[in-house]
């Protein structure tokens, strides 16, 4: 199964023709209807609907239709009706004229001081009874069907883009374990040299003369608690453990997101240990090297679906 993005966005609309009343196929007009769907991250699926008076009937259908289709998000639905005429312009009828000019009368009687409808208000209004052919729930479900592909289209290659950037990140995470690895035998070396080079200078003694069989020991034991103190191989071993388990996701697909983030954050503690048994610069560098990286995943993480 592929990866889904939360972040997408689709649109799509269709013409409903609408034979204007007492007109000919020629002063046809049509009803433009819209819709479009955007889509961000959430932790959990939030669907809100900014429809029409005249579209809220279909609100129930579209909900299941998304329900079905998306686990997680915040997704928006909007919809959209506009009247189209080849005229561009409607003259109002006589009959529409007439109750105008009547309602007008009536409102004066009892407010002398309203305003006269100007011939921009008769326009409008008169245009008002105008009637707009609606969508049928078929054409409504068939247009948001398609919006719904078209969204799942534009977040599955978000999501692809993304685990290509995660695939990316986990390579280098590999290679700054493979970098710690070998520096721990190094630094008890290191420690062990240190240690008897101060009981040499403890001793006073000269180069080529023999350490006494006890400094040797208490050489070996302080290399041997040093070594326990800084080994990182437990550290580095569930690193590996948690990037393996992070490409075998990735590699699966489907409804992963909140793994995903369980991982990442397994990941930080790790790189945190690491960096507080850190006894090298470079280890330091390593472990803070790896939480940039790790921080950079969590960040594209919480986009996934």
């Amino acid at each position: 199964m592929p990866v889904y993005s939360m972040t997408g966005y689709a649109t799509a609309q269709q013409d409903v023709a609408t034979p204007e009343v007492g007109g000919d196929a020629k002063s046809s007009a049509t009803t433009r209807f819209g819709l479009e769907i955007r889509a961000v991250n959430s932790r959990f699926l939030d669907l809100s609907f900014r429809l029409p008076e005249e579209l809220r009937q279909h609100e129930p259908a579209l909900r299941e239709l998304l329900t079905a289709k998306l686990k997680r998000g915040k997704v928006e639905v909007r919809a959209a009706l506009e009247q189209e005429g080849g005229d561009g312009l409607k003259e109002p009828t006589t009959r529409q004229l007439q109750k105008l000019n009547a309602i007008q009368d009536q409102v004066r009687a009892w407010l002398p001081q309203a305003t006269p409808l100007s011939v921009a208000d008769v326009i409008r209004l008169g245009g008002s009874d105008t009637h707009t052919l609606l969508p049928s729930a078929e054409e409504v479900q068939a247009l948001a069907a398609k919006v719904v592909k078209e969204l799942l289209s534009a977040r599955q290659r978000e999501g692809a883009r993304l685990s290509t950037m995660l695939q990316d990140r986990i390579g280098q995470l590999r290679a700054l374990a493979a970098q710690a690895t070998p520096l721990v035998p190094q630094l008890v070396e290191q420690q062990r040299q240190r240690f008897l080079e101060r009981w040499k200078e403890a001793m006073n003694l000269t180069e080529g003369s023999t350490l006494p069989e006890a400094a040797q020991d208490r050489a070996l034991s302080e290399a041997t608690a040093f070594a326990i103190r800084i080994d990182v191989a437990e550290e580095i071993t569930r690193l590996d453990s948690h990037l393996d388990e992070l490409e075998r996701l990735l590699g699966k697909g489907g409804e992963l997101g909140k793994r995903l983030d369980f991982l990442i954050q397994e990941l930080h503690r790790e790189a945190n240990t690491l960096g507080s048994k850190s006894a090298a610069l470079e280890l330091t560098r390593i472990s803070v090297d790896m939480k940039v990286l790790i921080e950079q995943m969590r960040e594209q993480v919480q986009n996934i679906e």
